[in-house]
């Protein structure tokens, strides 16, 4: 996941919350929790042109948090929250 850029879905609306945030999809009317800040903060620093190291460096993501951050991406670009930015 290191050198794969992603974006948040155009039609996708971030809402902030005490435990994290909801995405909602207006398209698919797909809502999902983003149940962690450190989540919050890099699906709202993608850009959809850094790569997704660099984005979390720059979210301040602590090392030890990583894995678990770049998990909830993958299972957000399944779910269709976040989107692969091809080449």
């Amino acid at each position: 996941m290191d050198a794969t850029v992603l974006r948040l879905d155009p039609a996708v609306a971030i809402r902030p919350e005490p435990f994290g945030a909801l995405a909602y999809h207006y398209d698919t009317r797909r809502l999902v929790f983003l149940k962690h800040p450190d989540v919050v903060r890099a699906v709202e620093g993608l850009d959809g042109r850094t790569v997704t190291s660099e984005v979390l460096d720059a979210c301040g993501i602590d090392p030890g948090r990583r894995d678990a951050v770049e998990r909830a991406l993958v299972s957000l670009v399944r779910s269709g929250i976040v989107a692969e930015v091809g080449p």
